[in-house]
C-alpha cells in the first residue's frame, strides 16, 4: 500500500496524554498527523513566549519527542531541562531550540517542520495556530479566569472556555488534515486546558463537526482537581460538545477494569478519582463505546498504554474500511 492510500489519522490535544497516544500511533501503517495546543503559559514555556511572543513551546516539544526516530541520547538533550541557577534555570533544551528556529525562519511552524527533519519525526506536527494566544475561563458564579495554568488553582466548576485575542486564526494546514481525516482522535488530557483550546478555535471546531471520518475521545481514566472534580465520562463528552457542537463525537474509548486501592489511596491526595464510565448515559448520547484494558501496568502512575490504546484505534479503521 503506498503513503498516499494509508488511513489519514490526526490526533489532536496536548498535554501528557497525547505524546502517549502518539508513540502507539507511529509505527502503524497509518498517515499520521498531530495538531497541538499553544495556549500553555506556565514555567520555560510562559517565559519564552513572554520574552519573544511565541506560541507556547512545550506541548509540541513532547510531540516531537514522542514521535522521533533519531538516537535516544539526542532526544534525551532535546528534553534536557537545566536546573542551574542561572538564566537557563528552568528552560528545556528544547524549548530554547524552537524558539531559536522560530527566530531563524521568521516562523513558529516553519521552525517546528526544521527541528521535525532534524530529528526524523515520523508523521507531521502542526501547531493548532502560529498565534501568540491566552486562554481564559468563565467560572459558573461568572468569575473570569485568564491564563491556562491559573484556570485549575481557582478550584471552582468551569462553564466554558475561550480564546483571545480574537478572531485566533488557525493553522490553515491543521483545519486540511482535519478536512482529509478518515479517523480524528481527540486525546486524553486536561479537559479544559489541554483539549479545549486546540478544538475550540475557529473553523477547527467547525472542520471537527464536518468531517466524515470518525471522531473518537480517548477519556481520561482520573478526574482533575480544578477542572474536572466528579466528571463522568458521558460529562467529558458533554463538555466537548457544549463547546463546539452536538455532532462533534462519534466514540469513546473508556478502560474497563478496577483501579487498584492503593493506586486510588495516591491519586486522591491530589483529590482525583477514577472517571465513572455512565455506559447508559454514553449510550443515549448516541456514542460508540470501545472499551478494553488499557493502562499500562509498567507504569507507577496511571497511564495509558500507548500500544494497547493504538491497536484499539487502528481497529476502528479496519472495521471502517
Amino acid at each position: 500500500m503506498s503513503e498516499e492510500t494509508l488511513p489519514r489519522v490526526v490526533v489532536v490535544g496536548g498535554g501528557t496524554g497525547m505524546p502517549v497516544l502518539l508513540r502507539g500511533l507511529k509505527d502503524l501503517p497509518i498517515q499520521l498527523t498531530a495538531l497541538v495546543t499553544v495556549a500553555d503559559d506556565g514555567g520555560s514555556t510562559g517565559r519564552l513566549r513572554n520574552e519573544m511572543a511565541i506560541p507556547a513551546p512545550s506541548d509540541i516539544r513532547n510531540v516531537i519527542a514522542a514521535l522521533s526516530d533519531a538516537e535516544p541520547m539526542l532526544i534525551e538533550l532535546f528534553q534536557h531541562r537545566f536546573s542551574v541557577g542561572n538564566g537557563l534555570s528552568g528552560h528545556s533544551m528544547g524549548n530554547l531550540l524552537l524558539a531559536a528556529m522560530t527566530s531563524i525562519t521568521g516562523n513558529f511552524n516553519m521552525g517546528i517542520r526544521e527541528i521535525s527533519r532534524v530529528l526524523n519525526v515520523k508523521g507531521k506536527i502542526y501547531p493548532i495556530s502560529n498565534d501568540n494566544m491566552s486562554l481564559h475561563a468563565e467560572m459558573e458564579d461568572g468569575t473570569i479566569i485568564s491564563g491556562e495554568s491559573n484556570i485549575p488553582l481557582s478550584k471552582k466548576r468551569i462553564e466554558r472556555v475561550f480564546l483571545s485575542p480574537q478572531p485566533v486564526q488557525p493553522l490553515p494546514n491543521a483545519v486540511r488534515a482535519l478536512k482529509k481525516a478518515d479517523l480524528i482522535v481527540i486525546a486524553p488530557s486536561s479537559l479544559y486546558t489541554s483539549i479545549m483550546p486546540t478544538i475550540i478555535m475557529p473553523q477547527i471546531d467547525e472542520a471537527i463537526r464536518h468531517t466524515t471520518g470518525q471522531v473518537v475521545y480517548v477519556c481520561n481514566v482520573m478526574t482533575q482537581a480544578g477542572e474536572t472534580t466528579g466528571y463522568t465520562a458521558a460529562d467529558h463528552v458533554q463538555a466537548i460538545r457544549d463547546h463546539i457542537g452536538e455532532k462533534s463525537v462519534d466514540a469513546i474509548v473508556v478502560h474497563n477494569e478496577p483501579i487498584e486501592q492503593t493506586v486510588r489511596d495516591m491519586y486522591a491526595e491530589e483529590n482525583a478519582a477514577p472517571v465513572i464510565y455512565d455506559t447508559d448515559r454514553l449510550l443515549e448520547m448516541g456514542l460508540r463505546i470501545i472499551e478494553g484494558d488499557i493502562i499500562d501496568p509498567t507504569q507507577s502512575t496511571l497511564r495509558h498504554d500507548n500500544h494497547k490504546v493504538a491497536s484499539l484505534l487502528y481497529s476502528i479503521l479496519k472495521n471502517n474500511g
